[in-house]
């Protein structure tokens, strides 16, 4: 069998594209929220009572539904900045969102993309 390395490297990047843009509906996990006066990754003022959202991997401008699961109230927050950064949480809701939801320290929620 001959396979061209330039078709290999296609189907591999096609495939890593493909599960790149999993939507956000399959994630659910814990989520925080923090505070603080810095800028965020893409560059804007942190504003804690903003609609906003860190998220490892998700781009920036994306806005994304928040479900907390303990009391299925949600918010719909844009992401504007990279994390969390710690093991086993999914997002960091800025205070705003956070309190809008129920959220006072680590929650469970559940994830969709708003499109």
């Amino acid at each position: 069998m001959n396979i061209k390395p330039v078709r290999v490297a296609a189907l591999l990047v096609g495939t890593v594209v493909t599960l790149a843009s999993l939507p956000a509906a399959a994630q659910s996990g814990a989520a925080s929220w923090y505070g603080s006066g810095r800028k965020t990754a893409n560059g804007e003022r942190f504003n804690p009572n903003g609609m906003t959202a860190a998220h490892r991997s998700l781009p920036f401008g994306t806005r994304v539904r928040v479900e907390n699961k303990r009391n299925g109230r949600s918010v719909v927050v844009r992401i504007n900045d990279r994390g969390p950064f710690v093991r086993g949480r999914i997002i960091d809701l800025a205070r705003g969102p956070a309190r809008a939801i129920g959220l006072g320290g680590v929650t469970r929620v559940a994830l969709s993309v708003v499109h």
